[in-house]
């Protein structure tokens, strides 16, 4: 898929958004890269068997205080390779980019894997 039409199913994704969260998204870029960093199973402590679809880095809104501020923007990376590699519809990559912006929102929220995979469960 070419690059820009990824990038648009990501903006759809985060445009589905309920607007009580959407509202609450703060100082946040999300991104599309074509693939993860080589090292990033060494930086984050993840096993290497591990396609990682996507990726949040940031303070958790959570844990922001009152002097939360001037600093750069919290960033989701969407990997587009990773999730193309497991996705051989345009429908399944569809299903699949949305289900991960949401996920990496839950991280930006303040969820763990261990919380997103309750929800996912339930």
């Amino acid at each position: 898929m070419e690059k820009e039409s990824f990038e648009k199913l990501v903006e759809e994704a985060l445009n589905e958004i309920p607007e009580k969260f959407k509202n609450l998204l703060k100082n946040l870029a999300v991104i599309v890269e074509e693939s993860p960093p080589r090292d990033l199973h060494r930086r984050t402590g993840s096993s290497p068997s591990n396609l990682v679809l996507g990726l949040y880095h940031g303070v958790p809104y959570k844990n922001r205080g009152p002097f939360y501020g001037n600093i750069s923007p919290d960033v989701i990376v969407i990997y587009q390779h990773s999730i193309e590699q497991i996705c051989f519809t345009e429908k399944a990559i569809k299903h699949k980019v949305k289900e991960v912006v949401l996920h990496e929102i839950g991280h930006y929220f303040g969820l763990t894997e261990k919380d997103l995979k309750e929800i996912e469960d339930s």
